[in-house]
């Protein structure tokens, strides 16, 4: 029986083919959006989890300043000191721990300038950001207490200065400063925060603050804990003393920020899913106007069938079979919408995966979803035309012309 309207049911969608078409466009419309929409957002998801990662792993930062609500004050944060630095290098739990500077500076080889940031720091800089060499390696601890005129570039410089020449042990103008080049660093990309983390130059903190900023200041320190189980202990020991050495008051708010990588990364994660929740329930909304559309064009289709289903009825069909032979139909209707709208959506964000640089991730959960949902809203606007057609009175559906 079942099979039989089912075929029923493809013959009559075959016979009003246009009709057929335009009444599952909705259908088609909304189930591609939500696909689409929730692909494109996983791809996003995991794009940005992967950038974060790269920043390194089980990673603190400590910033000067406290967090602030709407747009940040005129007054300067107090920046850190090699004695909040100090304070922290005995740390339990602590894989390495790296102080930093930065300064946008001009950097030259043989005529050839580029426009990139400058960092002073310490060689377990590059253990904290799990930073790998393509050639050469650190500069070493020596060349930290000697502040020695070394650097290490990324592979951006060593793109725009030195496109036919081996860097290695030239002599880069860094702000004026020549410096010897010691390594070159693995290409990390684009951060998730739009920079370019391979357009940098690393050199010793002693030789940047002595040559390149004149001042002793240190804006961030790094920490990488042993482990992601510890990062939180790590993360409350690291506040606790830095507020007893920056004489932080018991009842006075933190003049700085430590910040766990991990939790900027769900915060991300979690903004990206919110957007994609909700223009997924805009795209769906799509679904029920589709709905809508079922139910009107199947409220035709009985109008037009009266005296068919008044002959079926006479000859012996019984009120059940006719309300599954149309509730059969609008749900065969649904599904193939679905499908179609299921094959569309993943296109779409495969194309849209291509043009914004994010993985493509398939998710067979939203697709069954989707698929199921679309049957569902059959059913649920097919209901009311089946039953009226159900309900007709075999002589008066004989008489209808």
């Amino acid at each position: 029986m079942l099979w039989e309207s089912i075929k029923l049911a493809l013959r009559t969608i075959r016979r009003n083919v246009l009709r057929s078409i335009l009444t599952l466009l909705g259908i088609v419309i909304g189930v591609a959006s939500v696909i689409a929409l929730v692909t494109i957002g996983q791809g996003t998801t995991d794009k940005v989890t992967a950038e974060l990662s790269k920043l390194g792993s089980n990673m603190l930062i400590a910033r000067p300043g406290a967090p602030q609500q709407g747009p940040p004050g005129s007054g300067e944060a107090r920046t850190f000191t090699e004695r909040d630095v100090d304070t922290l290098r005995n740390l339990a739990n602590v894989k390495a721990i790296a102080p930093a500077a930065n300064k946008g500076a001009t950097v030259v080889f043989e005529g050839t300038s580029h426009e990139t940031t400058v960092t002073g720091t310490e060689p377990a800089y590059f253990i904290v950001q799990d930073w790998g060499f393509t050639l050469g390696g650190p500069f070493s601890d020596s060349d930290l207490r000697s502040g020695a005129s070394v650097c290490v570039i990324g592979q951006t410089v060593q793109r725009e200065l030195y496109a036919n020449v081996d860097p290695m042990g030239t002599i880069l103008r860094v702000a004026g400063v020549p410096c010897e080049i010691v390594g070159i660093l693995e290409s990390k990309g684009q951060s998730a925060f739009g920079n370019d983390q391979d357009s940098t130059v690393i050199m010793p903190l002693r030789t940047f603050h002595r040559r390149v900023a004149g001042n002793q200041r240190i804006s961030v320190i790094s920490i990488s804990a042993a482990a992601a189980g510890d990062l939180r202990t790590v993360q409350a020991e690291m506040t606790e003393r830095l507020r007893e050495t920056r004489r932080v008051g018991e009842n006075e708010t933190d003049d700085f920020t430590v910040r766990d990588m991990t939790q900027i990364a769900q915060a991300f994660s979690s903004t990206t899913s919110v957007m994609t929740g909700l223009l997924s329930a805009v795209a769906a909304v799509s679904l029920l106007v589709g709905g809508i559309g079922i139910m009107n064009i199947m409220l035709v289709s009985v109008a037009e069938r009266t005296r068919e289903i008044g002959i079926r009825l006479a000859i012996g069909a019984l009120a059940n079979q006719v309300l599954t032979q149309f509730l059969v139909e609008a749900v065969v209707l649904c599904l193939i919408g679905g499908m179609i709208g299921i094959l569309t959506g993943l296109g779409m964000a495969f194309g849209a995966s291509i043009l914004l640089d994010i993985p493509f991730i398939v998710n067979p959960t939203i697709m069954v979803v989707a698929f199921l949902f679309s049957g569902m809203i059959g059913i649920v606007f097919g209901f009311f035309p089946a039953r009226n057609a159900a309900r007709l009175d075999p002589i008066e559906a004989l008489r209808h012309e």
